[in-house]
């Protein structure tokens, strides 16, 4: 994990989006892209409403930001998402190029960029992407265990 600030006011609305997607059913996952300090794509997870499996929020900030620069490199970009990502955002990530990543809450089944970095080390990849975990993690944490809570609640019912 690398030393990097990032600046929370990003973060604040990936939590913004996340709560957008914990509010029509889907998983809270929010994402934004930055450049020269501006968001210039964001998304949040829409599996569910798009019937897209690849419909993760860090994919959904990453094609907005792409059609915004009219480039599918997104060089000196940052990517803000609220959990750590999973191999496939994480590929594209690569792919755009993103310089720095800041996630909030650790996902130790899925997340490859600290829960099971593995995954990846083990790849040669052809660019490194400097990252940051933890920013704003219990909010970040808090809203996907209340999500899964009530979800498990619900399925308990029926």
């Amino acid at each position: 994990m690398t030393n990097l600030n990032g600046n929370p006011l990003f973060m604040e609305r990936a939590i913004e989006l996340a709560e957008i997607a914990r509010d029509i059913g889907e998983v809270p996952v929010g994402s934004v892209v930055v450049k020269e300090n501006e968001i210039i794509g964001e998304g949040y997870n829409s599996c569910i409403q798009l019937s897209d499996p690849s419909a993760h929020a860090e994919m959904i900030a990453l094609k907005n930001a792409a059609k915004f620069e009219r480039n599918y490199r997104l060089v000196d970009c940052d990517l803000y998402v609220t959990i750590e990502p999973c191999l496939m955002c994480y590929g594209a990530m690569i792919h755009a190029r993103i310089k720095n990543l800041f996630f909030g809450a650790d996902e130790p089944k899925a997340g490859v960029v600290k829960s099971n970095p593995i995954l990846i080390d083990k790849i040669n990849l052809n660019h490194k992407i400097n990252f940051s975990g933890g920013m704003m993690r219990e909010r970040c944490a808090c809203l996907m265990q209340k999500f899964f809570h009530a979800r498990r609640k619900t399925k308990k019912m029926f």
